[in-house]
């Protein structure tokens, strides 16, 4: 057993070679390797699996034997300061290692045929591969300098996969939004690491728990020194993670492609935020009032993540915010001590939201072959609809996926945010609880709203198409342009206010079937090439990490099973027995078990929000409203009516706060980039016409002075004397009389 973790190191450098020989290749045979680029998919998949390997059977011995093993070896040694550098396998390492592993393996399969065309190929399996190596690097870190270098590592990665079509302005500006973002975090990343070092003298993690604890309970420190170092250490998990208010950056960074949206948004860079947290948890807990801050920063991001995906129309951004939401309910069981609960929704909403993010990618590539490449398009899901018809395979897959995320039975992010939930009801403010349910419906509400719009009704870019014209937009009054005839106008059923979409209104997209049949064959000619007239489905080679992803999605979730019924146990909790070697480490909260009727009682009210959730999106925007349309009530009722028009504001403005991300970009913009900017500009022009024109304007008075004396001298000596003394003498009357 021994045996295989000594040799656990080579974990994070089994995905080097690829990018080393991609990088050799170029340099050295630049022609032949990129003739046979494609071969480069096979060993970047090899690897990554071997890694997997590696991962599965340190688990496995974990499991069995509940051991941690470290190993470390000196860097830099002299009598005031040691570094070591090593490798750390526990628990938490192996469910990372796993997940970084398996979500990218899938991703790179997925890639192999996505990426096919693209001419930047060979160095999008480099920067994967480069990336995963980070990664793992970075969740087997042994101490904090060692974790802070793979940070760094991850986030120049993440720049790169970002900004990976940099010819593109709006991908050029996310990737360096994100990395600009991520930099306040991990600067204070860095000032939290030296803070702790000069508090305990050590960069090792047990070290660090077990000076800091001993100091804050013998009073040896500052309790408020050490909270604003702790508070600094979580700045750098704020950012990665996307919580607020450093979310900012990730639905930019969709402008990636989709296969690298997947990776970082899955399981792998906003993963990362959530594994500091997890492994300096023994050190939050004994900090004053930093667990409740974790906690509360935890709740709104949920909360907020959940409302700035009600209005959006991007579906790799709405699924963005999502990511952002659900790494809140992590963060908040973080903050409450719940840290199997944590775990446990960190594994099963990777896998989800993995499925989610390619199911996507699957859509946007039928998309493509409709409309052309265009994102403005090809990702928006108010074009979008019908896809059932055209991507069955796709649909299924991404309906299961949307019902994990929602938290339906028995799909495996159910199991997790159910545990979170009670675990909220238990152990935080009732506030906290409250909102924790509440989101829980709005992320039902919005995810079965970007199903909907995705797959259910008609294919709405023919109609669009049908009256394009070089001034028309799809965000126009009409989703197809002002331009169409009286007659097909008649046949829409399209809600609107003002020069926008109204997206919580049941009319919205309702097409009739007359005018489906009056551009069915209609065809469109985008740039110098004719589009396929109907989406397809995509290739095996994309279709076979969904069917690998769903898996994951149907039975991920059985590892966290753990009922008592007396005697008997129902059994299947590996999470327990897996995290087994942290438990002297953890809050006491993050034991979870109970008996059924315990289980049915909490999951009732989980699941209620749920399938409530889920009937409000299906009446705003699925097949039904057609009935609530002709036999709505409450609106007859409410018609004409002041009750009316204050929802009708009310709709307005909570769609105008989604849509404009909660207005909190602008603010950014006016406040930070505006300001820093006009700081800036009055910096130049103090510098240039106040210490500038001081030295310039004395160069000159010298100037003038110089030749005006000058031109008063005649040469004699004896009047120079003259001047002298007569100047000498009144410098001296004037100094005696003031003395």
């Amino acid at each position: 057993m021994e045996y295989t973790y000594q040799y656990a190191w080579i974990i994070p450098f089994l995905p080097l070679p690829v990018p080393m020989l991609i990088g050799f290749g170029l340099l050295l045979f630049p022609t032949a390797t990129k003739s046979i680029h494609r071969i480069w998919a096979f060993p970047s998949i090899l690897l990554l699996s071997i890694a997997l390997g590696f991962s599965v059977n340190l688990s496995i011995q974990q499991i069995n034997g509940s051991f941690i093993y470290q190993y470390l070896w000196s860097w830099t040694i002299n009598n005031d300061f040691s570094l070591e550098f090593g490798y750390l396998i526990d628990p938490l390492t192996s469910i990372m290692s796993i997940l970084i592993t398996t979500v990218g393996i899938m991703v790179l399969i997925y890639s192999d045929n996505y990426m096919f065309y693209d001419q930047g190929y060979l160095r999008f399996f480099a920067y994967m591969s480069f990336f995963s190596a980070s990664m793992l690097g970075l969740v087997t870190s042994s101490n904090l300098i060692q974790i802070y270098i793979f940070w760094e590592l991850v986030g120049v990665c993440s720049y790169l996969l970002i900004g990976f079509w940099f010819t593109r302005p709006i991908a050029a500006s996310a990737c360096q939004k994100a990395f600009v973002t991520n930099r306040v975090g991990d600067f204070g990343l860095l000032l939290g690491i030296l803070g702790f070092y000069w508090i305990t003298g050590s960069f090792e993690f047990r070290d660090l728990f077990k000076i800091t604890n001993n100091l804050i309970h013998n009073n040896g420190v500052n309790p408020l020194f050490a909270t604003l170092c702790a508070s600094l250490l979580f700045l750098g998990a704020v950012a990665k993670s996307a919580q607020f208010p450093l979310h900012v950056w990730l639905p930019d960074a969709m402008e990636g492609p989709t296969p690298i949206s997947a990776l970082i948004h899955a399981a792998t860079m906003v993963a990362a935020g959530i594994f500091l947290v997890a492994r300096l948890l023994p050190l939050f807990i004994g900090i004053p009032y930093i667990m409740n801050f974790i906690s509360l920063i935890g709740v709104i991001t949920v909360l907020l993540g959940a409302t700035l995906a009600l209005a959006q129309r991007d579906i790799k951004r709405s699924l963005a915010y999502s990511t952002m939401s659900q790494l809140g309910y992590i963060m908040l069981a973080l903050g409450i001590g719940s840290y199997r609960a944590a775990l446990f929704h960190l594994i099963t909403h990777a896998y989800s939201k993995a499925l989610l993010f390619l199911g996507s990618g699957s859509i946007i590539h039928s998309m493509e072959s409709l409309v052309g490449y265009s994102p403005d398009k090809s990702q928006n899901m108010v074009l979008m609809g019908g896809l059932t018809r055209y991507v069955p395979i796709t649909r299924i897959t991404f309906l299961l996926g949307t019902l994990s995320i929602c938290g339906i039975p028995p799909l495996a992010c159910f199991w997790s945010k159910d545990e979170i939930l009670n675990d909220s009801w238990l152990y935080s403010p009732t506030i906290f609880a409250i909102i924790a349910c509440f989101t829980a419906g709005l992320t039902a509400f919005y995810m079965f709203r970007l199903y909907l719009l995705t797959f259910d009704g008609y294919l709405r870019v023919h109609f669009q198409n049908y009256s394009s014209t070089k001034n028309s937009s799809s965000y126009s009054i009409s989703l197809w342009g002002k331009e169409l005839p009286k007659e097909i106008k008649k046949n829409l059923l399209l809600s609107t206010m003002g020069n926008k979409v109204i997206f919580f209104s049941k009319d919205a997209y309702k097409v009739n079937n007359n005018l489906r049949k009056s551009v069915r064959n209609f065809s469109t000619y985008l740039g110098n090439k004719y589009t396929s007239m109907y989406p397809h489905e995509s290739d095996n080679t994309m279709l076979f990490p969904l069917f690998v992803l769903v898996l994951f999605t149907l039975f991920i979730g059985l590892i966290g099973i753990h009922f008592d019924e007396g005697e008997g146990v129902i059994d299947f909790d590996l999470l327990s027995k897996w995290l087994t070697p942290s438990a002297n480490l953890l809050h006491p909260n993050s034991n979870s078990s109970g008996d059924w009727y315990e289980f049915f009682t909490n999951a009732i009210l989980s699941v209620s929000i749920a399938v409530f959730g889920l009937f409000i999106a299906y009446i705003l925007y699925g097949s039904v409203y057609s009935f609530f349309h002709n036999f709505d009530l409450i609106n007859f009722i409410l018609k004409r009516s002041p009750k009316r028009i204050l929802l009708d504001q009310l709709k307005n403005v909570i769609y105008n706060w989604s849509y404009n991300r909660g207005y909190i970009d602008i603010f950014y913009t006016r406040v930070f980039t505006m300001g820093i900017r006009r700081l800036t500009e009055l910096s130049q022009f103090f510098d240039r016409y106040i210490i500038d024109g001081i030295i310039n304007g004395v160069g000159i008075a010298s100037f003038f002075i110089g030749e005006g004396i000058k031109s008063m001298g005649g040469g004699r000596i004896s009047s120079y004397l003259f001047l002298y003394l007569f100047y000498v003498s009144i410098f001296l009357f004037i100094f005696l009389v003031f003395l």
